[in-house]
C-alpha cells in the first residue's frame, strides 16, 4: 500500500482548497468532518445529500480533500479515519473556511426549502 502524503500547510493554496471545495460532495463531506468532534471513516459517508456515494468515488473525494490539505488521514487495520485540518487552516487562512462552510449552509438550506416547495406543489396538483 503507498503510504498517505499530506501537505505541510505552507504548501496548502487558497486555489487548492477552492477546487477541492468546488464538488459538491466534497464540500458535503468537508462539512461533516469539520463540524464532527472525532475522526470518521470514509464509509460513513456513503449516503451524502441523499446520494449513494460508491466506495471507489468516495476514495477519490477524499484524496482531493486531502491533497488539497483538507483533511488529515491515516490507516488502521482496513479502515481510513479522516478528521479536518480546520484549526491549522484557520491560521494560515483566517476565516476562509468559515465563510466557504456558512456559505454552504445557507445554499444546503435553500435547496432544502425549495425540495420541499415542489413536493408542496406536486401534492396540491394531485389532490
Amino acid at each position: 500500500m503507498r503510504p498517505l502524503t499530506h501537505p505541510s500547510i505552507e504548501d496548502i493554496t487558497v486555489e487548492g482548497i477552492l477546487h477541492a471545495l468546488s464538488d459538491p460532495v466534497r464540500v458535503a463531506i468537508y462539512a461533516e468532518l469539520a463540524g464532527a468532534t472525532c475522526t470518521n471513516i470514509c464509509s460513513n459517508f456513503l449516503q451524502i445529500s441523499d446520494r449513494s456515494i460508491p466506495k471507489s468515488t468516495l476514495s477519490q473525494h477524499f484524496r482531493a480533500l486531502r491533497e488539497a490539505g483538507l483533511v488529515h488521514s491515516e490507516r488502521r487495520g482496513v479502515e481510513m479515519h479522516n478528521t479536518s485540518r480546520c484549526m491549522e487552516i484557520e491560521q494560515r487562512f483566517p476565516g476562509l473556511l468559515p465563510a466557504i462552510l456558512k456559505a454552504h449552509g445557507v445554499q444546503s438550506a435553500d435547496r432544502v426549502r425549495a425540495a420541499k416547495r415542489k413536493q408542496a406543489a406536486a401534492r396540491k396538483q394531485g389532490g
